[in-house]
């Protein structure tokens, strides 16, 4: 078989100790000895049915290749792994955790002995490896590894003595390898009867390609489409006529236009005799129920002319994201490279009605786990607004990163932003998730790759369609914030695409980067400042309570009990105000305030061995969960103290909790799981709720079972079927398969509470949510995004659906869709940028499908998820590559990829 395998050469420095001109100098700036060995690892998960299915077996290969032999002492070797190590001795009957008999010990990697972190290290009798020689080292880790995302990431190595820097560890470069073809490293468990992705899988499944309407090539699709039999022609000299109300909106259609139409596109203020006229009807009633719809517009495209009239300010600008999805796709496509642009465009004759099912369609994005600069986010909202997205739940803050700058705290970002060498932890958070300041400096490890296309083995640049070995080679922003000027941007740029921003500050736990932060300033005034030193701390030093959040962190809790936390969450939510307010036409519509993922109650103490609990008047006498809930008691008020209010993962009203106004996201509906029917239990309850459900709209969960997807598939694997098969009213539907691919029956659901009428008015709306442990580069966060974010789009404007039978139709006619229309736009999309804000803003990096094949009677026959995607096949192993148009004749091995209309690939298919 092949096996899972991790080459981890550490890149010696020339003999005369200068260094490799393609590796960054030292993150401490001083010169480097030469190293003691260039050690080679590689990393093998040998099984993983062993533990009775609950950890699986790896191995460590290692091999020096020179220039001395590695002792036995005075070298660390550090890396990341999302998989708990067993402790040494533990185990069963088929495998126990025995490394001190191999010489060697495993730990956490950090003082603290908190989070991912680890490091292996040599004991006394580890017999020195010889230059030339391998040896192969047994780990057991917790649960199960079959995708390569689930590999060791960002190995760094130590050395003592010889001029070697204590504070500075050196890069080591790594791989990795899966074969899909072996059940034991692609089987999670006994009970995982979820096949491995394969071309036959995939032939078999995609749809058949067919014509559609003028309605089929919009997304999402609008509710009333009326097709003429004429056409309209754009030309330079186009004028956009707009009362004073719309006058953002037509320098942003003008803007739209000019980057895919040739000559001027100017605005002025309605006179009656423009070609393109903006307007606004208050009362706007598209579904003629008698009452205004907000959001709704109405599009006519005739006689020569173009007329949005919108039921307010958005509704014109959907309007205008209509319309420029009736310029062809040909003209998109040539405009990618702007001296392409036509000098006409020609739009087809139609009036269309319509108007959103939810009020709330979103996106959340997680930048705390990685960071992504203001352009990548901005170049988002973009995308999303185009598909009449109107919402961004933006998670700035988690265990591994605090990512907005805080007037007053200077130490959440110098600290709180930071990732980096330092075990200790005395300047900067230890490296987590295999990175840390991505491939630059300033985070104490040295010798890192000098580009990507060197973190991915100096074979070819990463194009990240799918994963990509440069993802564990320190490609990943761990460190980086955006300044108090860069959100308020940001919340502009929003605003201007009429998109609110909601800022996540998650609390009380999934805090570790605030606490550490805070524990830091404590450090830097506690001796010339004792007052400031205190003022924000969050941690009571003398709490003996233990607890283990499922990242494996100890020390991640804001204490409940600390007049200093609630002076901290006031300072925070007050500056998050002024960003606002800062911003004209920003909307503060809600604080989210955190609340997620405390370890289980039962088997974890939170903070009733807090002295400081124990002595306060109001909580020394309170459980863990009443402390959880007069936490969120006192975090509401702050929040709406601000004027807005709080909403957040639906854990904060799991132990009875009431909060007046309160907005639930709940998420942990895996079937089986128990809490499937949390989300129509509270809107039934009079709750206002954004679903938020793992099963189907957690994007950051990988495509399919392939161990080349990135992602997590912890809840389920989610695709863009999965989000646009999404049933906002009634999920059960949904509940066909478990996560592990076993049917369930429909008595699997029965007993679960179902919406009432009044339940179903609460439900607010839907968002797709990106978690960000994997999101190493706008890349990653592209290809996992999209197209999944357009099944969000279009279930989030028309959230009702046919009957289950009717949804192969439904889906095919979405595929059809995405292959000839909605991706080929996509791939050349070009933000529109008012103000120069986005370099390189053209072409989103969404996913491209593997085609499906099969060999019937000798002959390969192939076809692709999106019709209107082209197929090519190689018979001589990729040297050349053939166009697939029919059932050809072909014998031995197949090699099969995808080709987008933007001239980009999948990855390659094999087929024997």
């Amino acid at each position: 078989m092949k096996r899972f395998l991790i080459s981890l050469p550490v890149m010696a420095v020339l003999a005369s100790g200068c260094q490799d001109p393609d590796k960054n100098p030292p993150s401490n700036g001083g010169s480097t000895p030469e190293l003691p060995a260039e050690l080679t690892v590689q990393w093998q998960p040998i099984d993983n049915s062993v533990g009775s299915w609950k950890f699986f077996r790896s191995e460590f290969t290692l091999e020096n290749k020179g220039p001395r032999e590695l002792g036995n002492k005075g070298w660390k070797l550090y890396f990341s792994i999302i998989r708990r190590a067993l402790n040494e001795g533990e185990g069963d009957e088929t495998g126990i955790q025995n490394l001190t008999a191999q010489g060697l010990k495993l730990s956490k990697g950090d003082a603290a002995g908190s989070g991912d972190y680890y490091v292996l290290e040599p004991l006394p009798d580890f017999k020195p490896l010889a230059v030339g020689d391998k040896r192969v080292i047994s780990v057991l880790f917790q649960d199960w590894a079959i995708l390569k995302t689930d590999a060791p990431a960002g190995f760094h190595i130590t050395f003592e003595g010889e001029g070697f820097d204590p504070k500075v560890a050196f890069a080591v470069q790594s791989t990795v390898k899966i074969d899909p073809n072996d059940p034991k490293q692609t089987t999670r468990w006994e009970g995982d009867v979820m096949p491995v992705q394969n071309p036959a899988l995939r032939y078999d499944e995609n749809p058949s390609q067919q014509d559609l309407d003028l309605a089929g090539r919009l997304l999402p699709t609008p509710r009333t489409v009326e097709a003429g039999a004429g056409q309209v022609t754009l030309r330079g000299g186009t004028v956009i006529g707009y009362p004073s109300a719309l006058k953002n909106e037509a320098a942003y259609l003008s803007s739209a236009l000019g980057d895919v139409l040739a000559g001027t596109v100017s605005t002025q203020v309605a006179s009656g005799n423009e070609q393109i006229s903006l307007s606004i009807d208050a009362n706007l009633d598209i579904d003629g129920d008698g009452a205004r719809d907000a959001e709704g517009y109405v599009l006519d495209v005739k006689d020569g002319k173009v007329a949005i009239k919108g039921a307010d300010a958005a509704g014109v600008f959907y309007g205008i994201q209509t319309l420029r999805q009736l310029v062809p796709v040909e003209a998109y496509t040539a405009a990618a490279q702007i001296a392409q642009r036509r000098p006409e465009l020609t739009l087809p004759e139609v009036h269309i009605s319509d108007k959103p099912g939810f009020v709330y369609r979103g996106m959340a994005l997680d930048v705390a786990r990685h960071f992504q600069t203001k352009e990548t986010v901005k170049k988002l909202l973009d995308v999303l607004a185009h598909y009449k997205i109107n919402k961004f739940h933006f998670r700035l803050t988690d265990d591994e990163g605090w990512r907005l700058e805080i007037p007053g705290i200077p130490e959440l970002t110098s600290y709180g932003a930071r990732r980096g060498f330092d075990p200790a932890e005395s300047e900067m958070l230890h490296a987590g998730l295999g990175s840390s300041n991505d491939l630059g400096g300033d985070d104490f490890v040295s010798l890192k790759p000098g580009s990507q296309k060197l973190a991915n083995g100096n074979e070819t640049w990463p194009v990240f369609q799918g994963f990509e070995t440069a993802t564990l080679n320190f490609v990943g922003k761990g460190s980086g914030f955006y300044t108090t000027k860069d959100f308020e941007e940001i919340l502009a740029y929003a605003t201007e695409r009429h998109i609110d921003v909601i800022p996540e500050v998650d609390v009380p736990g999934h805090a570790r980067a605030a606490v550490m932060a805070m524990e830091y300033r404590y450090r830097k005034y506690k001796d010339s400042d004792p007052t400031k030193a205190t003022e924000y701390r969050l941690r009571d030093p003398q709490d003996t309570s233990k607890h283990k959040s499922v990242q494996e962190y100890t020390d991640n809790f804001l204490n409940p009990c600390m007049d200093s936390t609630y002076a901290f969450l006031t300072k925070v939510a007050n500056e998050l105000k002024a960003r606002y307010d800062a911003v004209p036409g920003a909307r503060l519509m809600a604080i989210h305030g955190g609340g997620d993922e405390l370890p289980n109650p039962a088997s974890n103490v939170w903070w009733t061995d807090s002295p400081l609990c124990k002595s306060n008047a109001e909580t020394k006498n309170l459980t863990d969960t009443q402390l959880f809930n007069h936490f969120f008691t006192k975090w509401s008020q702050i929040i709406q103290k601000t004027g807005t209010k709080m909403t957040g993962w639906d854990d904060i009203i799991h132990y009875g909790l009431q909060l007046d106004g309160f907005i639930p996201m709940p998420w942990s509906n895996v079937w089986g799981w128990g809490r499937e029917d949390d989300a129509y239990k509270y809107a039934n309850q009079g709750y206002q709720v954004i679903l938020s459900h793992s099963t189907n709209l957690y994007m950051d969960l990988a495509y399919n079972k392939d161990p080349d997807e990135p992602g997590y598939y912890w809840a389920n694997f989610v695709d863009e079927k999965k989000t646009f098969e999404y049933r906002p009213f009634d999920i059960y539907a949904n509940a066909t398969h478990d996560r592990m691919g076993n049917p369930l029956a429909p008595s699997a659901m029965e007993g679960k509470v179902r919406l009432t009428e009044v339940g179903r008015k609460n439900i607010l709306g839907m968002h797709g949510l990106l978690f960000g442990e994997n999101l190493k580069s706008e890349g990653v966060l592209e290809y996992l995004a999209f197209p999944k974010m357009l099944g969000v789009a279009e279930r989030a404007w028309n959230p009702e659906l046919p009957p289950v039978s009717e949804m192969p139709a439904l889906w095919g006619r979405f595929t059809n869709s995405l292959g000839q229309y909605v991706l080929p736009r996509l791939g050349a999309y070009r933000a529109v940028d008012l103000r120069d804000e986005i370099p390189n803003g053209v072409g989103v990096n969404y996913r491209i499908p593997l085609p499906g094949a099969r060999i019937i009677d000798g002959k390969l026959n192939a076809n692709v998820r999106y019709p209107g995607f082209a197929v090519e096949y190689s018979t001589n192993g990729g040297s050349s590559w053939k166009v697939y148009s029919a059932p050809v004749p072909v014998s031995g091995k197949v090699l099969l990829r995808t080709r987008a209309s933007d001239g980009r690939y999948s990855r390659v298919a094999e087929l024997n």
